[in-house]
């Protein structure tokens, strides 16, 4: 159970901040759930209307309120759309952590949480034998996306077309670096995430290339571990800290001058969301979130922005291939990161970009949302599947992994022959060896 002291300031904090909800209902235009559902109960107004009364709701009828307020995607279109500036995301996240601090973890979510996840190690070996074994399970579903499905029916995978576990993680192909900064003068900590770890390690290879040819030191430790994203939108305050904790100690904040991720994910987590969950609290460790969070940038900004790259738009040829762009939510929408991927795309040759519609409406995955309302998700991404469609293009790109693998599932159930790719691969590979 969470410590009552950090339960009180929580609460505390989510009073002072749903007052300046004007529950005008422009969150509605923009939530892809509302879209889908037409529930009022879906939508930010609502859930926000429901935590007016959490601390006497909270003993009435905890269970509903958690059910409740756990059917959001946590994309952050509605505080990005928000007229009045209401951080919903952190109201949310902070009313998780009261009513999980109330009610205690499921076993099965503190097995998964705190004893898997919240140990780096085990959590790696766990995965790496996973993937030794999930050819048993699973069967090749399609072969330009690199899908796999269920040999037969299990509460786990049920219907989902999969990314496969890299065979290699990329801890082990590359446990540690570092490297001192070239002419550029700048050196980077790498964050890598569980997804690019463990099952896009292209990606890795990718964003250590990219930094290499832009003379970029880069500080890379062993033995990372989850940014923390998962036990806070479930609201285990324990096994958050746990995590932000012990990365914290494998990233000193003075060994580096920026903290690169190729996950918007883990970006969007790092540099908003542990600030906010750790404010105000006064402790040691709180300044260092603040100090490392305020270090943190997407890869693409990083270039961008911080190194200064100006490339230059590549003419396209005749044959060149048609690329579309997806906006990830938390990079977009929480980081205000959108014409930097499109910037260096337009400078690799071969490639065309062609713009889908409402390239920042979300894809649906949600993280656990998905594991938990896969009906849900799966009407959000096949919404999205068809934008991607009617752009013509062979190649889908985005910033975070796990945009990734929810349209490796939704493409690859329509039988498209498109492949998915994060945009810094693409950009790599302009580089050329």
């Amino acid at each position: 159970m969470a410590g009552m002291k950090d339960l009180a300031r929580l609460v505390r904090e989510l009073e002072d901040q749903m007052v300046v909800c004007m529950r005008c209902g422009m969150c509605q235009a923009v939530c892809p759930l509302y879209a889908e559902t037409g529930r009022e109960a879906d939508v930010a107004r609502g859930k926000l209307a429901l935590l007016e009364g959490l601390s006497k709701e909270m003993f009435r009828d905890p269970k509903g309120v958690s059910e409740r307020l756990n059917r959001c995607l946590l994309c952050g279109s509605c505080a990005a759309n928000c007229p009045s500036g209401v951080k919903v995301l952190d109201i949310f996240l902070k009313a998780r952590a009261i009513l999980a601090g109330y009610m205690g973890l499921s076993p099965v979510k503190k097995l998964i949480l705190r004893g898997i996840l919240a140990n780096p190690a085990f959590f790696d070996k766990v995965t790496e034998w996973a993937a030794r074994f999930q050819d048993l399970f699973t069967e090749p579903a399609n072969e330009v996306l690199g899908t796999s499905c269920a040999r037969f029916t299990t509460p786990l995978l049920g219907d989902r077309h999969i990314k496969p576990l890299a065979l290699k993680p990329f801890h082990a192909e590359l446990p540690a670096l570092e490297t001192p900064p070239g002419t550029s003068g700048i050196k980077v900590g790498f964050f890598v995430g569980c997804l690019i770890d463990k099952i896009f390690p292209s990606v890795a290879r990718a964003t250590l290339k990219v930094l290499r040819s832009h003379e970029v030191g880069v500080y890379l430790p062993d033995n990372q571990a989850c940014c923390g994203i998962p036990a806070a939108s479930s609201g285990d305050m324990t096994a958050f800290k746990k995590l932000v904790r012990h990365n914290l100690d494998r990233f000193p904040v003075d060994r580096f001058d920026v903290l690169v991720t190729s996950c918007a994910t883990c970006t969007s987590t790092i540099r908003k969301v542990w600030p906010v969950l750790f404010s105000d609290d006064g402790s040691p460790m709180g300044e260092r979130v603040r100090r490392l969070s305020e270090k943190t940038m997407d890869i693409h900004e990083f270039l961008i922005r911080r190194l200064g790259l100006h490339p230059v738009e590549a003419v396209p040829s005749s044959d060149a291939v048609a690329v579309t762009y997806h906006d990830p939510c938390h990079l977009k929408k929480s980081l205000g990161v959108f014409e930097e991927p499109r910037r260096l795309l337009k400078s690799c040759s071969g490639i065309r970009l062609v713009e889908m519609a409402q390239s920042d409406w979300c894809c649906g995955l949600g993280g656990s949302f998905s594991l938990e309302h896969y009906d849900l998700s799966s009407r959000v991404g096949r919404r999205k599947r068809d934008m991607v469609a009617a752009t013509g293009a062979h190649i889908l790109t985005t910033g975070c992994p796990a945009c990734m693998i929810q349209f490796h599932d939704r493409l690859s159930q329509a039988g498209d022959a498109v492949q998915v790719r994060h945009a810094i691969e693409i950009y790599a590979e302009s580089l050329g060896p």
